[in-house]
């Protein structure tokens, strides 16, 4: 009974290894066709080999390094054989003749073998398994270049840092922790021998097992002595002095303590050694604890000694040049050492009506994303299952003109499916993808308080020159789940009234079913028996799998890290592309402040990746061609990266300068604009991100993409900038912005104010708008009794040789959360000023011009001049008739029925007015 019990287990665990084995298999097979059905089978043979091999070696290393060791410990347990007879052939007899042990004697038995031989497997398995994505450090090392800067400590290129340092850390970790687990087991394995005088021996004479565990722990001190020479490139990295990178404190103190006991390590692992011949352990110990005291007056007193009585003294002079230092590279490791640095003077004599400035104003942004997006929900959504997941800023040339613009892809969720709709069909086979987008110019505005819409609705409706001959999403933001092409079920392609258009995906990337076994197969990876049972799923059927863009482009670049705002692109052949910005990045570029948690301290925008929206087709282009870590991703996977000439002129034009790089880069800045080391070092003149007011909450504000023509320039362009303030001050103290336009792209400038004139900053103008009166009033009287006023935000817009200042109003029901742009407030000097359109509010800051208005935003005029009952031509009766209905509008949202009852009698009046005078004329 119990010998079938045995067997079944036995079974058991056979059948459950296999089945593992099996689903390893499995996986890796589904992974390779999905790798090959997007032309990347060159990316996953090499991450896959690159894998097998490091964990191979490890694996072996580490079996081998237990195992020779353990055989050692087993042989030097054996019972020690006495001749029990004299030369004479008489028998002795001795007093202190050993007796077998329990465990010497397991040790001895035919079981020892097979468990040494499993401590060794498991010894490999842990050294093989921390191996992790360490196989992308082996390949950088092997295809590492120079990057052409040496640093200021050790003159090493500075490629050392980037490839060689972290490959020969990831060696010595490996290498000790082996060393330091094999000691451990087998000085367990020595005292568990009882009869062993490895523990009650005598301490200062040397025994066999002495011995061995002597020289384990000989080559542990000639190991750590290495690890101190890589401890000591780590001074640059060092974070514990006043700028981040070797102070004086880690050159004079600290790199002094690792050089003393790098010897010190040496010193000692060749006494061990010798003392294994000369028996004089007591050597051993004195150099072990000279070990320890070095260790602890160096490592640890020394350097604070020399922080608090030779540096502190005389802080600056001691840490001058490392300040310096810490300027330079950190300038270079962002990118910020080439930015161009210009004065920006203000004489507040701006003329609104110059030609100049007629492209600026004509893509001032009044529509921010957050209240935008609510609002393209509730008129664009269309259907329950369609989804708005983010609202992107982007510019074309429309019509002959280069708009700014916001557009939002209208994507597929199946979650938002009735729960009777939820079936396997219709979330597998049927609701496959989004359908088409929404574009709106950022200025324009509705006579209801909405947005205009250039591209609109489903199937779509262009009213410009904008194409779109491809507007399914199969790849987006939100499509997370897998889906089944080409099967016998036709796909919904979107609605028509009460009807349904269906399709048929025409694309051939997906991973073709073709046979029962892949079938089953990726029912099995999947985990869906229901593709396995289904008659719709036929051999010509394609599975697109990991939908998801940044999931997608993660599959086969996992290295890169990306950016947290992907943004779709209408191409000129009408098809839609997502762009990801994608960076490289490593905590080893000497000197430099991090900008994260995991300390790293250098950031390159390097990586253009296109996603089509139809087909998934990825290409990565190199944008960064002297970055030196795409280099060697590049020589690594050289099938994979495309320079970014190559990439067709229709995406190229929407190339943005991504807002996660900007905001690390304005962060930086604030701090490091400070190049004096006496003013950096005093934190003299420190900026900041300015403050602002956004749905009545103060917060940071975020870099904003701009059309405007820059000072000295002869065209407008596509900008993305930061205003900065000073500490001690809400003034504006200067501003940063990013080129990206043609052979712009990537470069810098900064515009610094004169120090000795007062330029508002946004808290001071936020401030003003608060303070006021009719402002204020009109605000009061739109949050009462339920609606609510969201305050978008604000834009600071240098303009000729002036600032002005937008930011748009929006109301909205409590109930029905629908954003209406009701008022633009805009301030200019010491002036502000809310009317109900940008037009209005420019004409209120600046007057009339003489031949035209101060630009084309295609925004209702609202004129709040009162027209006298009788007066006026047509177009000014028109006007006032639409206040007043915008008035009582606005005065019944608010509850206020009085002020309800006026405004329709004066439209009455108005209309009788406006009547009148059409006969008239």
């Amino acid at each position: 009974m119990e010998q079938r019990m045995n067997g079944s287990t036995i079974r058991l665990i056979i059948f459950i290894l296999i089945l593992g084995v099996l689903s390893l298999f499995t996986g890796l097979y589904a992974e390779w066709l999905w790798f090959d059905s997007v032309n990347y089978g060159s990316v996953f043979t090499t991450i896959l080999m690159s894998k097998i091999t490091l964990y191979a070696t490890l694996f072996i290393f580490g079996f081998l390094l237990f195992y020779i060791n353990l055989q050692i410990t087993r042989k030097n347990m054996g019972i020690r054989e006495k001749d029990e007879t004299a030369d004479e052939g008489r028998e002795v007899i001795y007093l202190d003749q050993e007796r077998p042990t329990p465990w010497r004697g397991f040790m001895q038995g035919p079981y020892a073998k097979w468990i040494f031989i499993g401590i060794s497997l498991f010894g490999g398995f842990i050294l093989s398994s921390v191996a992790g994505d360490y196989w992308i450090v082996i390949q950088q090392y092997l295809n590492r270049v120079p990057v052409g800067t040496l640093d200021p400590v050790f003159s090493k290129d500075l490629g050392f840092y980037f490839f060689n340092l972290s490959f020969y850390q990831f060696i010595y970790s490996t290498v000790m922790t082996g060393l330091i687990l094999v000691t451990i087991t087998t000085g367990v394995i020595y005292a568990l021998n009882a009869s062993s005088d490895l523990l009650f021996g005598n301490w200062s004479q040397f025994t066999v097992a002495k011995s061995h565990i002597a020289i384990l722990v000989a080559f542990i001190f000639g190991l750590k002595a290495w690890g101190y020479v890589l401890s000591s490139y780590g001074i640059l990295f060092s974070p514990e002095g006043i700028v981040f990178g070797a102070t004086y404190t880690d050159m004079y103190a600290r790199l002094l303590s690792y050089k003393v006991l790098m010897v010190i390590s040496i010193i000692v692992a060749l006494l061990i050694f010798i003392n294994i011949f000369v028996k004089k352990f007591n050597l051993v110990l004195i150099s072990v604890g000279v070990w320890v005291l070095v260790a602890i007056v160096l490592g640890g007193i020394y350097p604070t000694v020399i922080q608090n009585f030779i540096v502190q003294p005389n802080e600056f002079n001691k840490e001058r040049p490392y300040i310096e230092r810490a300027i330079e590279y950190t300038r270079a490791a962002y990118g910020l050492d080439n930015a161009e640095i210009q004065q920006f003077d203000v004489d507040n004599n701006l003329d609104i009506y110059d030609p100049d400035h007629k492209s600026t104003i004509d893509n001032i942004r009044l529509w921010d994303w957050q209240p935008l997006m609510t609002t393209y929900k509730n008129l664009q959504q269309l259907r329950p299952y369609y989804v708005f997941d983010d609202v992107d800023v982007d510019r074309y040339v429309i019509d002959g003109n280069y708009r700014q613009v916001m557009v939002s892809a209208r994507e597929i969720d199946q979650a938002e499916l009735p729960e009777q709709a939820k079936t396997w069909i219709n979330q597998r086979l049927m609701y496959t993808h989004g359908y088409g987008l929404v574009v709106s110019p950022v200025t324009e505005v509705a006579e209801e308080g909405f947005p205009e819409f250039f591209v609109k609705d489903i199937p779509p409706r262009v009213t410009t020159d904008l194409t779109m001959a491809r507007p399914e999403i199969y790849f987006g933001e939100v499509t997370n789940n897998y889906v089944i092409v080409n099967t016998l079920q036709k796909e919904f392609d979107y609605p028509m009234g009460e009807q349904n258009v269906y399709a048929t995906y025409e694309g051939d990337n997906g991973i073709k079913v073709n046979s029962i076994f892949r079938k089953l197969a990726f029912s099995w990876v999947l985990k869906d028996y229901k593709m396995m049972l289904s008659s719709q799923v036929t051999n010509d059927s394609q599975i697109l799998m990991n939908r998801n863009i940044v999931d997608r482009v993660k599959m086969v670049a996992p290295y890169l890290g990306y950016d947290s705002d992907p943004y779709i692109v209408i191409n000129d052949d009408g098809k839609l592309y997502w762009i990801i910005d994608a960076y490289t990045y490593t905590n080893k570029y000497p000197y430099s402040e991090p900008f994260d948690s995991a300390r790293n301290n250098y950031l390159r925008n390097s990586v253009k990746v296109t996603v089509d929206a139809y087909t998934g087709d990825m290409v990565f282009y190199i944008a960064d061609q002297e970055d030196p870590i795409i280099k060697t991703y590049a020589a690594i996977f050289p099938e994979t990266y495309k320079p970014i000439s190559q990439m067709p002129a229709g995406l190229k034009a929407h190339v943005r300068y991504p807002v996660d790089m900007f905001m690390i880069q304005a962060n930086t800045y604030k701090t490091f604009h400070m190049s004096d080391p006496y003013v950096f070092y005093n934190k003299e003149d420190p900026w900041l991100i300015p403050m602002e007011v956004v749905d009545d909450k103060s917060q940071a504000m975020e870099p904003y993409y701009i059309i405007m023509r820059l000072p000295g320039e002869e065209e407008a362009e596509y900008i993305l900038m930061m205003p900065f303030t000073p500490k001690s001050r809400p003034n504006m103290v200067g501003w940063m912005c990013a080129r990206m336009d043609g052979d712009n792209y990537g470069k810098l400038l900064v515009y610094n104010f004169p120090k000795q004139e007062t330029i508002y900053g946004p808290e001071q103008i936020e401030s003003r708008i608060n303070q006021n009166t009719e402002i204020s009033q009109q605000l009061s009287l739109w949050d009462q009794k339920g609606s609510s006023v969201y305050r978008g935000n604000l834009l600071v817009i240098p303009m000729g040789k002036s600032i002005l200042y937008v930011e748009p109003m929006y109301l909205q029901a409590d109930s029905s959360k629908l954003p209406e742009l009701k008022r633009v407030i805009a301030g200019f000097g010491n002036k502000t000023v809310m009317e109900p359109t940008l037009d209005e509010a420019l004409i209120a800051l600046f007057g009339k011009g003489s031949e035209a208005e101060p630009g084309d935003t295609g925004q209702v005029p609202d004129d709040t001049s009162t027209v006298s009952p009788g007066s006026g031509s047509v177009s000014e009766l028109a006007r006032q008739a639409r206040l007043y209905y915008d008035q009582a509008q606005e005065s019944l949202m608010a509850g206020d029925w009085t002020a309800y009852g006026n405004n329709l009698e004066k439209l009455k009046e108005t209309l009788a007015q406006l009547e009148a005078t059409a006969g008239v004329e």
